[in-house]
């Protein structure tokens, strides 16, 4: 059985929608074939429209599936009338709580997820993995006593390294208002308590971010990556971190090109110390040789390299 709506006189004339009465009527006869149109356009007039485009808003937000009550509430208004009060003045009517207290943990720690990332621009797709690791979080609870903030700092540190674009503890430090020990504890109480799992960070997840940042030329960005994967392969800087190792390799590129780069410029950028980055540069300075990739143009040979 057909479903289509069509006028029983002329099945195949053009039926046309009166949006404004919600009746559907043909082209030819004048006859009302449907009387329940639904109309798709906005409950009220906005302005947002007239810079173009067509209107999407709608009423009410948008549908949060990670919260249990799905964002649908009602909300009584204010009474007017007589009838609105009791004989002592009292209300009748009055709103009762209509998000739980475990909705608004949630909501909370959302908008701190949402407000992190946008201060260190993470795309949507890293906030709703975040999003969605807290939820299971705060449904194990297995973190209780814990700061909400610090479990959704590390939530998101978690997603980032789970999407492929980690940042370091400092960066998320940085956008968030916990110390970095709390919020490595809760980092290792959540791969442990939900069998998270997230991959070794290496040099290359930092080096063309570290080096975009620093404005640096691309074969100078193609020889640090190169220095720093030669270092780790030839277990040149045993027990270094890979930050350390990336801006210790970028440094040393930068000063055998002619654009250079001071190592506080690099520890501003990379977030370590000074000091953490000549150790590793000199760990990398007795075997450079073999680190510069063949090609590398030098305008400082390794020889007249910086010592320290």
């Amino acid at each position: 059985m057909s479903s289509k709506v069509a006028c029983k006189f002329h099945p195949d004339a053009t039926l046309i929608e009166d949006y404004r009465a919600g009746d559907q009527i043909c082209s030819e006869c004048g006859l009302v074939v449907g009387d329940r149109v639904i109309d798709v356009g906005s409950e009220w007039r906005t302005f947002s429209s007239e810079s173009g485009g067509e209107d999407k808003s709608r009423v009410g937000g948008a549908e949060n599936t990670l919260l249990g009550s799905s964002d649908l509430s009602t909300i009584i208004g204010p009474g007017t009338g007589g009838a609105s009060f009791s004989a002592d003045g009292k209300a009748m009517y009055n709103n009762r709580p209509t998000v739980s207290s475990s909705d608004r943990t949630l909501m909370n720690a959302f908008r701190t997820i949402s407000n992190m990332s946008d201060r260190i621009n993470l795309p949507r797709t890293i906030i709703d993995r975040a999003n969605n690791l807290f939820k299971m979080v705060s449904d194990g609870k297995n973190l209780k006593g814990r700061a909400n903030d610090a479990i959704a700092a590390a939530c998101l540190y978690i997603a980032c390294r789970q999407e492929g674009v980690p940042r370091t503890f400092k960066e998320i430090v940085a956008v968030s208002t916990i110390s970095k020990k709390e919020i490595g504890r809760c980092f290792k109480l959540i791969l442990k308590a939900h069998d998270t799992s997230v991959d070794l960070i290496t040099t290359g997840d930092f080096m063309s971010r570290f080096c975009g940042t620093l404005s640096l030329a691309r074969d100078v960005q193609k020889a640090a990556t190169c220095i720093a994967k030669k270092a780790v392969d030839l277990d040149i800087v045993p027990g270094r971190s890979p930050i350390s190792v990336a801006a210790a390799a970028i440094y040393m590129a930068s000063q055998a090109s002619d654009d250079k780069r001071t190592q506080r410029e690099i520890a501003d950028i990379a977030g370590v110390a000074d000091v953490t980055i000549r150790q590793s540069y000199k760990l990398l300075l007795t075997r450079a040789t073999e680190l510069f990739p063949q090609d590398f143009k030098f305008t400082t040979p390794i020889e007249n390299l910086p010592q320290n």
